[in-house]
């Protein structure tokens, strides 16, 4: 398979489909040592993918027809599996440290929202197993940071590399960030975020998010 230049288009909707893969696996992430499955970020990966596969083809025109309800789902099960408080305080950088736990809690939750409604539109994207393609684990991987490497293959050909970097938690195995071709949607958000907080405030910049004043690119 060769690697071919992708449009916008195309790279924005493996963006959007790239954390949703993760997000209708109930139980996916729990860290059962007994199961090794279970205790693989590349297993996790496949099935949470495998999982996701069956609902879409058996509900997408449901889902199609009304993306709500999709994003319903998304957000009964997508919390749960991914950190959002250490994205965060990884978005925010060095601002973090200056924020009330209070504070953090609701850049967190505003922050899911804006995942909620835009990853959960990246599933309708997925149609077959054949288009992920998880890669063998490599390099140095530790219970701070683990990377799972994935090929997405697109539609018009090639394919994009996607990887998702875990951590262990106290609740099991979570996602934390997710590189498409290299680019980082923490880096992406924290480039467009920052400054805000930095001119604004927190509460602010918080506020502006839930009430969608601000408008982050991926």
């Amino acid at each position: 398979m060769i690697m071919t230049r992708k449009s916008g288009v195309e790279l924005t909707a493996v963006r959007l489909a790239a954390l949703a893969l993760l997000a209708l696996s109930p139980g996916a992430f729990c860290a059962d040592m007994a199961d090794p499955a279970g205790s693989d970020p590349a297993s996790i990966v496949k099935q949470a993918a495998g999982n996701i596969l069956n609902i879409m083809e058996s509900r997408r025109a449901e889902f199609t027809a009304d993306p709500i309800l999709l994003r319903d789902v998304v957000r009964q099960d997508l919390l749960p599996l991914i950190d959002l408080e250490h994205s965060a305080r990884l978005i925010l950088g060095k601002t973090a440290r200056t924020i009330s736990a209070e504070q953090l809690d609701a850049f967190s939750e505003a922050m899911s929202t804006v995942l909620i409604n835009r990853y959960a539109d990246g599933l309708l994207e997925f149609r077959s197993d054949e288009q992920l393609e998880v890669m063998p684990m490599t390099g140095n991987n530790t219970d701070q940071l683990s990377r799972v490497r994935t090929r997405v293959t697109l539609e018009k050909g090639g394919y994009a590399p996607v990887d998702y970097a875990f951590h262990m938690t106290p609740q099991g195995w979570k996602a934390f960030d997710v590189t498409v071709e290299g680019i980082s949607y923490v880096i992406t958000y924290r480039n467009q975020i920052v400054p805000r907080v930095e001119a604004d405030g927190i509460d602010k910049v918080t506020a502006d998010i839930l009430a969608g004043n601000v408008q982050l690119n991926d």
